[in-house]
């Protein structure tokens, strides 16, 4: 089952957003595997990330092995607090074909 997670950084920055993600993704900012979605943007009061995963345990590696061991280390010019985070169990994935190359 597909599950997926919303990051919100209050006060955090599209800068801090863009040094943040290439290191959790590399320089060519690939998904995880596992992530099958990543939309992130501006909101009133900071930046929010929302992720897609294929499965819960897909999450769960990447945050594990990935998000929090470079989130603790930090990551220099990143987003300076953890994220307050919204679990989603999705049970529904609906998307218009106009979504590829939308962006």
């Amino acid at each position: 089952m597909a599950f997926a997670i919303l990051h919100q950084f209050p006060g955090g920055t599209k800068a801090q957003y863009d040094v943040t993600v290439a290191a959790l993704h590399g320089p060519d900012g690939a998904l995880p595997e596992g992530q099958l979605f990543h939309v992130a943007g501006s909101v009133p009061g900071g930046w929010e990330v929302f992720a897609l995963h294929d499965s819960k345990a897909s999450w769960e590696k990447f945050r594990d092995e990935i998000l929090a061991p470079r989130m603790q280390a930090g990551i220099e010019g990143g987003f300076t607090t953890p994220p307050e985070e919204t679990e989603i169990e999705v049970t529904s994935v609906v998307h218009s074909p106009k979504l590829e190359g939308a962006v």
